[in-house]
């Protein structure tokens, strides 16, 4: 067994547990809107990459078994981790259940792994013990929902690891379920029990008030995607689609001192004060004037969703214009923006999905979900075991940690360029950041996040002019070469517009012009017959991957190219064959 590229060791003996529950009540009904949109992931990517873990410590002089009984009322507490989704009768393979059934009794596993000794890094290793039990996918219709190792040392439990599926529990959740754990644990007093369940929560989606918001959550994407940057990464080397890169980890008091003298300063919340600092810096870095980002977890502010275990989880859009003279500025701006954005993040997803290929082909764009910031610190210690710095927990500089330390982590492929966890935001702000190795050179991503906490620091102390931010924080914009501009709100190269329609015609000479109003494609058909609708639909089928190619808004067919085939007055006088947008199906000739 390896992690991080090192071998662990091996457990002196592995044994596994059969734990049985009783007590819950039996239940049946819809999925919800979360669930449905995760199993649909699920269903279709690789299970390490959909699946989640989290590491628990154990508290010292624990039992095993008081950790197993723990786990068992954590169980029957939590209607979540009981249930399943029975497959449609008839329905195919790949189709996302309909229902979900609760048990009202039933078992789990428990894998024992007992260890002499621990390797330097303790929770590092428990960690990889869970990043190991995410690589099997978890079959919806019969599976646990959590798979559950305990590591213990020398009869002592030190970690529970565990993986888990998407379809149940979120990262939100996950925190909910290990605070749940360590109350159960010492006795301490459960909150009440006032948040929805999965089938609560599915109740309400389905009634009226319920499709009113799902169907305003449309119309509030339809007008971002319609209107903002179609990719927030779109220069040179923003190409392909799947992202191989590591995790980079920053540690410091530095920026959580920060942040929390610029949240005094502002009378902000410390979580809308780095929502604005991130957004400032990444449409800083990407040369945008709209910070467009995914913000997952942040649709808990219902209060019966807050401690809610399920997978509620679902995109927040936000879209926040930073075309203002100051930090302070762009932050009276933020919470409002991004209060929209979570109140417009609950929708059926197939829904969302049709709008967004109906949107991208009549605007002739492809949305790209490239930016994504996950605040997870309300909820303490989610997101799996941060790796700790090189003198163990404390670090070089005590307890509380160091002034700012930049680590490495696991690489993991994602379908992002820059991917954001904030797992803690006081004492200590730490952050894991995966960024696209093509965008940001060697360094690159560690730049950034030092570029964060000195952003901080300069609003820690008073207004920072957006106009500095490359003296400030030492992050310079992306440099576009002479041939791009900006069209219908996105950085657009033309010449890339041309090669692209072109090589998606088969090679066909192609000219396209800019003016006020957008793109004019000149296709010269030859002998082949060629219509508007024809080479729009062509050019849609090449665009993912290509985030600085946008759709002309005309199509201009003619016979043959012209001899100044880089002029446009030249293309204009050749003759005419037909012309439209491409996006209707009558072509005016």
């Amino acid at each position: 067994m390896t992690a991080h590229g090192r071998d662990l060791p091996r457990p002196s003996k592995t044994r596994t547990v059969t734990v049985a529950y009783a007590g819950g009540e039996e239940r049946r009904g819809p999925v919800a809107m979360g669930q449905a949109n995760m199993i649909r992931c699920m269903l279709r990517d690789e299970p390490e990459h959909i699946n989640i873990h989290d590491v628990w410590p154990v508290p010292a002089g624990t039992r095993t078994d008081a950790v197993i009984d723990a786990l068992r009322a954590l169980v029957v507490r939590h209607e979540a981790l009981r249930t399943t989704f029975p497959r449609d009768e008839g329905a195919p393979g790949d189709a996302v259940p309909r229902e979900q059934t609760v048990a009202a009794e039933g078992e789990f596993t428990v894998t024992v792994l007992d260890h002499d000794a621990l390797p330097p890094d303790p929770e590092r290793y428990a960690d990889a013990v869970a990043r190991r039990s995410r690589v099997e996918r978890f079959v919806l219709e019969r599976d646990f929902g959590l798979r559950i190792s305990l590591v213990v040392l020398a009869g002592a439990p030190a970690f529970v690891a565990l993986a888990a599926s998407h379809a149940v529990t979120d990262v939100s959740a996950l925190g909910v379920l290990r605070e749940d754990w360590l109350a159960l644990l010492t006795g301490a007093p459960l909150p009440p029990q006032t948040a929805f369940t999965p089938l609560d929560l599915a109740t309400e989606e389905a009634a009226p008030a319920g499709l009113r918001k799902a169907a305003a959550s449309l119309r509030y994407w339809e007008r971002i995607i319609r209107t903002g940057p179609q990719a927030m990464f779109d220069g040179p080397g923003a190409e392909g689609t799947e992202v191989e890169t590591p995790e980079v980890t920053l540690r410091s008091l530095r920026g959580a001192r920060a942040l929390a003298r610029v949240a005094g300063r502002t009378g902000a919340l410390p979580s809308t004060v780095l929502l604005t600092a991130w957004c400032a810096l990444v449409a800083h870095r990407t040369g945008q004037s709209v910070c467009v980002a995914a913000v997952p977890t942040s649709n808990r502010f219902h209060d019966r969703l807050v401690r809610s275990v399920n997978t509620v989880s679902q995109d927040a859009l936000l879209a926040l214009d930073v075309r203002v003279p100051s930090f302070d500025a762009l932050l009276a701006k933020a919470w409002g923006a991004a209060l929209d954005a979570y109140r417009h993040s609950r929708f059926d997803a197939v829904a969302l999905w049709e709008t967004i290929d109906r949107t991208a082909f009549e605007r002739g764009s492809r949305f790209a979900r490239d930016v994504v910031f996950n605040d997870v610190s309300a909820l303490s210690g989610t997101g799996g075991a941060e790796p700790d710095g090189p003198d163990g927990p404390d670090g070089p500089d005590g307890p509380d940690g160091p002034e700012l330390e930049l680590g490495r982590g696991p690489v993991q492929v994602l379908p992002t360029r820059l991917l954001a966890f904030v797992h803690e935001t006081e004492p200590l702000l730490r952050i894991g950041l995966w960024a696209d190795p093509a965008l940001f050179a060697p360094g690159g991503a560690e730049d950034f996040l030092t570029g964060l906490v000195r952003l901080l620091e300069a609003a820690a102390e008073g207004d920072v002019p957006l106009a500095s931010l490359t003296r400030v924080t030492g992050a310079r914009p992306v440099e576009r070469g002479p041939d791009w501009i900006r069209v219908d709100g996105c950085w657009v190269s033309p010449p890339a517009v041309a090669d692209a329609l072109g090589d998606a015609l088969g090679g066909v000479p192609v000219h396209v012009a800019a003016d006020g109003a957008g793109l004019t494609a000149f296709v010269a058909s030859g002998g082949t017959p060629l219509t508007p609708v024809r080479a729009h639909a062509a050019l849609m089928r090449v665009l993912p991957g290509r985030p600085g190619v946008l759709a002309p808004r005309r199509y201009v067919i003619v016979q043959d190219p012209p001899e100044e085939a880089d002029r446009t007055d030249a293309w204009l006088r050749r003759h005419l064959l037909t012309e439209g947008n491409g996006r209707t199906p009558a072509e005016p000739t």
